[in-house]
């Protein structure tokens, strides 16, 4: 019996929002017939706009590019300025500048009148004497000075700014037992 009775309740609802959403649907949609297009003409040619762009659009060239003088734009700008630092690098001159200053070991210094020398022996066992300015090593260096104990050699340097720098190496005379 109650069944019966919810059913009796809920018919009514049903249908009452079954015929209002068909009404509420039925009202929103609304169908225009499309008009036709207007024909606007321009006041000076008496041409449609249409053919004016057509004529507008024969006068004008086409533009091709011409890549004489400009940059590639698929080049790495940071490469190129990395090439043009490779090739202002100084190729060596002397034996001693293909070494780097590790495989050299300071042997003998010479303190004298004339100047000061100095002994170095590269790793295959050759000595090679060095003076103020003798240029030594991969990175451009040269020989600052040759004290009684040590000799400092200054290498040159760019650090991230860009801005040259120098840095000192001393080669130290090793200690006697």
């Amino acid at each position: 019996m109650r069944v019966r009775s919810l059913r009796n309740s809920l018919l009514p609802v049903l249908v009452l929002s079954f015929l209002a959403s068909e009404v509420l649907a039925a009202s929103d949609v609304v169908y225009k017939e499309p008009r036709p297009l207007k024909q606007v003409i321009e006041k000076d040619k008496g041409v449609p706009p249409a053919e004016a762009k057509k004529e507008e659009k024969k006068e004008q060239p086409k533009y091709t590019y011409d890549p004489t003088g400009k940059t590639d734009p698929f080049k790495s700008f940071i490469a190129e300025q990395q090439n043009v630092e490779d090739t202002t690098k100084r190729k060596p001159k002397t034996y001693l500048e293909t070494l780097d200053l590790s495989q050299l070991e300071l042997i003998a210094i010479i303190v004298g009148g004339k100047g000061n020398y100095a002994m170095v022996k590269d790793s295959k066992g050759t000595g090679h004497v060095i003076t103020k300015g003798t240029g030594i090593g991969i990175n451009g260096g040269f020989v600052e000075r040759i004290t009684d104990k040590e000799v400092v050699i200054r290498e040159e340097y760019k650090d991230f700014k860009g801005v040259v720098r120098y840095k000192d190496i001393a080669k130290k005379l090793p200690s006697l037992m």
